[in-house]
This record gives structure tokens, sequence and C-alpha cells, in this order.
């Protein structure tokens, strides 16, 4: 008795993802996206019209004061009439209605002594908070964590008085100094600077921190070998943000310091006069209070950028 086998059919070897193109990850796609002529020439119109009230700013500050109000800078500029002497006059004699105020380099000095300590001290009090939330099990972190986010809530100003208070002469004497411009500076950014580095911090791979710790690396060793050297270019990104926002800040310099101690905001705020006598002043004076924040965002762009970027070819 025979039997009949069916008719055997090639066995197909080939997967169904065999012949076909991989599915481009979304990493791919937004690289090609970005790299793209038309990003690129939306790139090149963004940074021209970004560009175009700097130029702007800086040859009104070229304007000599008796034309200042009645002709234009390229109406200045075609006749020859452009001058450094505004941005002399600001740095280095005094300005405005007050013929005794020190000159604006005074202030220029006072911005780099508050900028400075208030971008180091949040930065490296927020990293240390980022390392033990993100790798140092402990009771409670969960609800640390998500009270320190919670802080960014609360708006600043609902804490001058209180913290004025507590740095006042009644306690610790610290407003009116430099110390004490710090410190408030420290304590507004800190949920902001925990929360951020906490997010990059806890990315980066068990296996690491694991053949550290086999190794015989203590906390300290961990974090000064391993969590600042991969953190710098989150690290960076922080610390342009919170410079700029030092820099540019007027509120809390002007609560918790004192004349000695004031930034370069506070007299361009009355740099113009009474009646805006000296309002040629104001472009100039506007123009240095700008340059020295570009120069630190150009010299760490690089890192800005890996900092924006991390985290974004994952997945």
């Amino acid at each position: 008795m025979s039997v009949t086998m069916p008719p055997q059919h090639p066995v197909d070897d080939e997967t169904p993802t065999q012949g076909k193109a991989l599915p481009t990850k979304r990493s791919d796609k937004a690289k090609e996206r970005l790299s793209s002529p038309w990003a690129t020439v939306a790139a090149i119109v963004i940074a021209v019209f970004w560009t175009i009230p700097t130029i702007a700013l800086f040859m009104s500050s070229l304007v000599p004061g008796d034309r200042y109000r009645t002709d234009a800078w390229w109406t200045v500029m075609a006749d020859g009439a452009l001058t450094f002497e505004n941005f002399s006059h600001v740095l280095f004699d005094s300005f405005g209605d007050n013929s005794t105020a020190p000159p604006l380099l005074q202030y220029v000095f006072n911005s780099i002594v508050v900028t400075v300590p208030s971008v180091v001290f949040p930065v490296v009090l927020g990293l240390m908070a980022a390392y033990a939330f993100a790798w140092i099990p402990f009771r409670g972190s969960s609800f640390l964590f998500v009270l320190i986010f919670a802080l960014q809530v609360v708006p600043l100003q609902l804490a001058l008085i209180p913290l004025l208070r507590l740095l006042g002469p009644e306690n610790l004497g610290l407003a009116g100094e430099f110390s004490g411009v710090w410190i408030a500076h420290t304590i507004f950014a800190l949920p902001l600077s925990v929360f951020l580095l906490h997010n990059f911090v806890s990315h980066i791979p068990r296996e690491v921190l694991e053949a550290a710790r086999v190794d015989g690396a203590s906390h300290t060793q961990v974090f000064f070998r391993i969590i600042i050297p991969l953190s710098l270019p989150a690290v960076a990104s922080l610390a342009i943000f919170q410079f700029l926002w030092v820099w540019n800040d007027l509120l809390v310099s002007a609560v918790f310091g004192s004349a000695e101690t004031y930034p370069l905001t506070y007299p361009i705020s009355n740099l113009a006069g009474d009646y805006g006598q000296y309002a040629y002043l104001v472009p100039p004076a506007a123009f240095i209070s700008m340059i020295i924040p570009l120069i630190v965002f150009f010299s760490l762009q690089r890192y800005f950028v890996r900092g924006l970027l991390a985290g974004s070819t994952k997945g």
C-alpha cells in the first residue's frame, strides 16, 4: 500500500523583513530633517533676523549725542560722523543725571562678581543632589525629589520677603553683601538645576557605575571621575541658562544687594535721566551688557548643543 505524500514546497528561509528596508529610527529621521537644505535655509534666516537688532544697536551706540534724536544711524554713517566716544563715556566717566555716579566699568565688575558664584554654586550643588537622587538609594528620595520639582511652580516673588528677613540684619546679616545675593540666586536656581541634571545623570549606563564600584570606587570617586566628565554637556547647558538669567537680573540683585553690589542692569535702568537727556548713552551701555553673555555662549556652544541633544538618539 502506497501512501501519497503531499508535495513538499520549498521552505522560504527569507525572513519577513529580509529584502525590505529596515524602518528608520526616529533619531535618523530627525537628523535627516535637521540637515536638509530647507532646515539650513531656515536656520540662516533665523540667524539673520536675530543679528539685525544687534547690529542696529551697535550702530546706534556710535551716533553722537547731539544727533541721536534727529538723525538715524545710517544717515550719520553716510556723513562719517560715527564715534566711539559714547562707549568711553559710559565706561570710564560718570554718566546720566548723577555726576557722582561711578563709571559703568565698576558695575561690569560687580556683575561678574555676582554672576560667576551664582552660576557655580547651583550647578555644583545641583549635580551632587542629582547624583544622590539617581544612584544613591535612601528612604524618602522619591518624595523629596517630587517636592524639589514642585518648588519650580512657586513664584519667585513670594519668597523675596521671607528670604530677605532670613538674610537681614536681625538674622544672618548677609543682605546688602555679595554673599547675600549669591545665596538668593542659588536658592532660586536649585530646583530647576536638580531636575535638569537628574534627568541627565539618571541616563548614565548602570554598567559603568557598577564597574567602578566593583573596582572599589567610593561615591566621591565615582562623582569626580565618572559623573562630572560624562555630565559636562548638561552642566554647560545649565550654566549658560543660569549665567544669562543672573547677568540680566535686576529684581534679586536690587532686593538682596546694595549700592556697592548692584550689577550692570541697575544703572542701565536709570541711564536715560529724568527727561531722557542721556538717552544716547543707553545703546552703548546695552551693547556692553550683552557682549559678555555672547562671548560665554559662543565659547560653550559645542557643549550647549551636545547638552540639548543628549538622549535624542535613544530608541
